[in-house]
């Protein structure tokens, strides 16, 4: 069940590929979206709303519903603070922005944008995620009795293509299903009623409203870094340090973190293109700014030898890409291990109940790291929501996804950021390196000599919206087998073990290896992780096993 590589993958895009701008800003303004045509509604999923104009699935009439519903759900909420707004720099962003700030300030909502995107001419004013997050949790902080929320607009590492529309509510977390569940039905409703009840007024006068004003993102977030990581300790042993933020909103805070903090820092490609022409292509032949593939970061992995330490963000910088000259690019779930290691000995005035916090398609090597530690494991259901609560409270230190996000604690416990921070965790494999005088790859290697090497791989299969709705509601009823590739089975999951989250599809566990099989959110795939700490031959029998039971289970609904 070996997933196909493109003949283009890691090489440099062809024009072919690069996608169409004022086509694709033309079909933002003038195609109609068909409620009635599920692809085309608005959904959304663990990130927000994404899609195309060019499919009718993110264009100007979804962003005016989804904006005037999140109006709607801050007056059920009793929200009445700023709300920080923050954009990428996907093509379908800035116009995104223009509407979603049209229907904020024709609703009297106090909104706060980028100094640059305030001006509107010359600086673009790009935003990452985690400086909205930050933003968020700062002004809650000093003024409790006004609470602010935020809206960043990207599709993260999605391909060109593509727009999104993800809300923070006050805890500067992704929102939980309650809150997406309810605004996606509002705005739903508005697609159906032609968007009869938005609010809007000309985007100029927007931008002259009073309740919108300019707002510095970069300032605060760059100063404040000094409380979450040891950046002082990364000048002071001269780590040479290398940065691509793949064209993403990022762009701007790595000259003024290098420039705050005195740093060792070279930005290899500091170009913003809507088309992302300057991308290596991907796995699967498309260009996507995944920091996490060695297809997509083919372009620094070269450069591995020059630096100490490199690393690269996807658009909205909220996930991680660590290039180290002991092993290229770092696994993410292999760099979670060591950050996780390291963070729980070196943070001492963290809670000595705080948890490690983990997704369940996670490497089982994080278990075996917290054991060590002698500290509990908080398993969650994919997405980023799961961890907000514990990093709010400070009761889980560190929260993090097998697809490069993560975040964890202040030096002193308390919370930094409840959205995934792919600057942070970056900057940190900095600090390790100054700290440690070894790369995070090396580190890796110590401590699989210790705990077992595990091999892990994700595997895309086709499925039908009908499969993948059967795959969330399988139970562990529906799998008889006692055994999986020769071990026995140690646990069968549909709910997580914290919260007790249903996990949208099934994890089989045994003592050297386990599987789980959910469905994709915004494809119509399913997705199959394994791992096995027996070496390759035990990883395909599990593979081949899991892709049975999961045929099987299917095999009834087309």
């Amino acid at each position: 069940m070996a997933e196909s590589i493109s003949p283009l993958a890691g090489k440099p895009a062809p024009r072919s590929l690069l996608v169409d701008i004022p086509k694709l800003i033309s079909a933002y303004y003038t195609t109609t979206p068909d409620p009635e045509n599920a692809a085309q509604r608005v959904a959304f999923g663990t990130s927000g709303h994404r899609g195309s104009s060019l499919d009718g699935a993110f264009n100007e009439a979804h962003i005016l519903a989804v904006t005037q519903a999140i109006v709607l759900y801050r007056k059920r909420a009793g929200i009445d603070g700023p709300l920080f707004l923050g954009k990428d720099t996907h093509a379908l962003s800035e116009p995104a922005m223009a509407t979603a700030l049209e229907v904020l300030a024709a609703n009297g909502v106090e909104t706060r944008i980028d100094e640059g995107s305030a001006r509107g001419t010359g600086d673009p004013g790009f935003t990452p995620t985690p400086a909205v997050s930050s933003a968020i949790l700062r002004h809650n902080r000093n003024n409790p009795a006004a609470r602010a929320d935020g809206i960043v607009i990207t599709p993260s590492h999605n391909p060109p293509r593509d727009g999104g529309f993800k809300y923070n509510p006050p805890n500067g977390g992704p929102a939980d299903t309650d809150v997406t569940a309810w605004v996606e039905k509002t705005a739903n409703d508005m697609l159906r009623a032609q968007n009869a009840d938005v609010r809007r007024i000309p985007v100029a006068r927007a931008r002259a409203a009073s309740c919108v004003r300019s707002y510095d993102f970069i300032g605060p977030y760059v100063e404040n870094l000094r409380s979450v990581v040891d950046l002082e300790a990364v000048r002071a042993a001269g780590v040479r340090i290398g940065v691509d933020p793949l064209g993403g909103a990022g762009v701007a805070y790595w000259p003024a973190i290098a420039e705050r903090y005195r740093l060792d820092m070279k930005v290899v490609n500091d170009v913003v293109d809507p088309t992302f022409g300057f991308m290596c292509v991907d796995r699967d032949g498309k260009i996507r700014m995944d920091c996490s593939s060695r297809y997509a970061m083919a372009g620094l992995i070269e450069l591995k030898d020059k630096f100490s330490i490199a690393f690269g963000n996807d658009a909205d910088a909220d996930r991680h890409g660590i290039v180290t000259p002991s092993a290229g690019l770092m696994n993410p779930n292999h760099y979670l291990c060591v950050v996780i290691d390291y963070l729980f000995r070196s943070r001492t005035n963290w809670r000595a109940d705080a948890a490690v916090g983990k997704t369940v398609v996670s490497s089982a090597l994080i278990d075996r790291v917290a054991a060590r530690l002698g500290r509990r494991l908080a398993e969650v259901p994919v997405g980023f929501k799961y961890f907000v609560h514990g990093l709010l409270d400070g009761s889980m230190g560190f929260g993090g996804e097998e697809s490069a996000g993560a975040s964890f604690l202040r030096q002193d416990g308390s919370v930094w950021t409840t959205d995934k921070d792919g600057l942070l965790l970056n900057l940190l494999g900095a600090e390790i390196t100054a700290k440690t005088g070894k790369d995070p790859g090396e580190l890796y290697r110590e401590l699989t000599r210790e705990l077992g090497e595990p091999l892990y791989e994700r595997i895309d299969a086709p499925a039908t919206p009908a499969q993948k709705a059967a795959l969330k509601k399988l139970s562990a009823d529906d799998v008889r087998v006692t055994t999986l590739a020769g071990e026995p089975i140690r646990a069968k999951l549909t709910n997580a073990p914290e919260g007790d989250a249903p996990i949208g599809g099934l994890k089989i566990s045994t003592d050297n290896g386990w599987f789980a099989a959910r469905p994709s959110g915004t494809e119509d795939t399913y997705k199959i992780y394994a791992e096995s700490f027996l070496g390759v031959e035990h990883l395909r029998r599990i593979q081949d096993e899991a892709a049975g039971m999961v045929a099987a289970s299917l095999s009834k609904v087309r």
